[in-house]
């Protein structure tokens, strides 16, 4: 086959995809999910993978709420993120041994509840007096005067974290000032009721409005919002000031949002945008990957088959039928589960193991009505060995073939892998589009609601499917001929 008749051939297809408007739509699409791909690590962050797994690293972000954008379509709008630094806070100083930090939110109205909680970092202390350590005491001072006491003399030490909304002593604090406020009676800690402490939502009551003779219970389970200006007051006491010092440069105030990001978060606060723009590296890595090789390794063995024939031939097919019985993603799982530590590599050389055999069956057929045509003869006349006559006579005539096949092979691929991650069965160090859907039906996300978690993920799936589905078909209309004729 000459360079010429390649590139006039490279033309007149180029010339019919061009009419191909599913072709035309796919190749667009192909290009939007290659773009966002390859600038996934500047889009999100480049070390993403890494920080997947760490809980730690999502702390100051809410955890199962929506995108930003739910608001657009809700009467029920849920407070942004908001993240106060240093330069954002009032830090005064009224001696030497006190300081006052002061952080003011808004509450705007119509908002249906407050932050989520509300996380203080950032409070380095260097102890050399251990005896006469700073403290700190926390209050919230609402519109209506109301003084909610959070925390009193809390330790402070070389790195203090303190989780409005995740802490048990400052929910246990809530639900004291509550029934004062409406029951005007003080209790004990040992009063509070444990349960509804650990289960329930005790920020919203911080900024609901509370007043005597309201039920305790209703203000928790359906708080009425309180619109207006809260400070956050931060009261440090530092007895030893020239012993020990309290540094509040790198100091960090968060109050977290009920909705967040461009897709929400998950049961960890985890950023599901950034989720899922890696993700697509790893389905189109996978699948592009698979179908090629997968493409490859079915068309020499179908051709080689087909030339060489009679007992090798009987041989090979029954091979092909061998590995063609048995059900791949049983024995897939099987497989991932026994060998422990499983890498994308390893996925991918084992979707190649189970999918090159329907490849190789309709290349068989093909070439044996190529190896009788009369140039194959004038071949083997002329002394071509076997290897040239398949590599060079025969597999150029199925590249058409190929292509086609591999542009349909790949939303298989990437299907497969992803139940393999959704299944628990994948690469620990990746971050994958089955594994958010394996976190998502690991905690119930469907029956909570928390639709933000899995149709994005699914709708990733979908749009690699049919982005090649679109290419596949298109180019199975132009390099076949009966389909041309439709």
């Amino acid at each position: 086959m000459r360079w010429v008749d390649i590139k006039e051939g490279f033309k007149e297809f180029l010339a019919e995809f061009k009419r191909e408007k599913t072709g035309i739509a796919g190749v667009l699409l192909l290009v939007l999910l290659v773009l966002v791909a390859l600038t996934a690590p500047y889009t999100t962050m480049p070390d993403l993978p890494e920080k997947w797994r760490s809980s730690a690293y999502w702390e100051d972000n809410p955890k199962n709420v929506p995108p930003n954008w739910y608001n657009m379509f809700t009467s029920h709008k849920l407070v942004p993120q908001r993240v106060y630094y240093v330069d954002d806070l009032k830090i005064n100083h009224p001696s030497d041994t006190e300081t006052i930090i002061e952080a003011d939110y808004d509450f705007p109205k119509g908002y249906y509840k407050g932050p989520q909680g509300i996380i203080i970092r950032g409070l380095n202390v260097t102890l050399n007096a251990p005896s006469q350590a700073p403290t700190m005491d926390i209050y919230l001072l609402r519109p209506d005067g109301k003084r909610i006491p959070l925390l009193k003399n809390k330790p402070l030490t070389s790195s203090t974290t303190i989780s409005i909304g995740r802490d048990s002593t400052v929910s246990t604090n809530v639900y004291i000032w509550l029934v004062n406020v409406t029951e005007g009676r003080e209790i004990t800690p040992f009063e509070v009721p444990l349960q509804t402490i650990l289960i329930s939502d005790m920020v919203a009551p911080m900024f609901a409005k509370v007043e005597p003779g309201m039920d305790v219970e209703k203000i928790i389970e359906n708080p009425e919002p309180l619109w207006g200006t809260y400070k956050l007051v931060l009261d440090v006491k530092n007895p030893a000031p020239k012993y020990n010092q309290v540094d509040y440069s790198n100091m960090k105030v968060t109050f977290l949002g009920r909705v967040y990001g461009t897709m929400g978060t998950d049961y960890l606060g985890r950023d599901l945008w950034a989720g899922i723009i890696w993700g697509s590296r790893v389905s189109l890595t996978i699948g592009i990957l698979v179908s090629v090789l997968s493409t490859i390794i079915g068309l020499v063995y179908g051709v080689t088959s087909a030339y060489l024939g009679g007992n090798t031939d009987e041989l090979l097919m029954r091979i092909n039928e061998i590995f063609a019985s048995i059900p791949s993603l049983p024995i897939l799982i099987l497989i991932g589960a026994t060998v422990g530590k499983v890498t994308l590599w390893f996925i991918v050389a084992l979707l190649v193991i189970f999918g090159w055999m329907g490849i190789a069956r309709i290349a068989r057929s093909m070439a044996l009505q190529i190896k009788e045509q009369t140039y194959i003869e004038a071949a083997k006349a002329l002394g071509a060995s076997n290897g040239r006559i398949i590599f060079k006579h025969i597999l150029p005539q199925l590249l058409p073939y190929a292509f086609a096949v591999i542009a349909l092979s790949v939303p298989g691929a990437v299907i497969a892998e992803a139940s393999l991650s959704f299944l628990g069965i994948g690469d620990p160090s990746a971050v994958t589009w089955g594994q958010i859907l394996n976190a998502a039906q690991a905690q119930s996300a469907t029956t909570k609601g928390y639709w933000w978690w899995v149709l994005p993920p699914g709708l990733g799936i979908a749009v690699v499917g049919l982005t090649f589905v679109l290419i596949g078909t298109a180019l199975d209309k132009i390099l076949n001929p009966r389909l041309r004729r439709l």
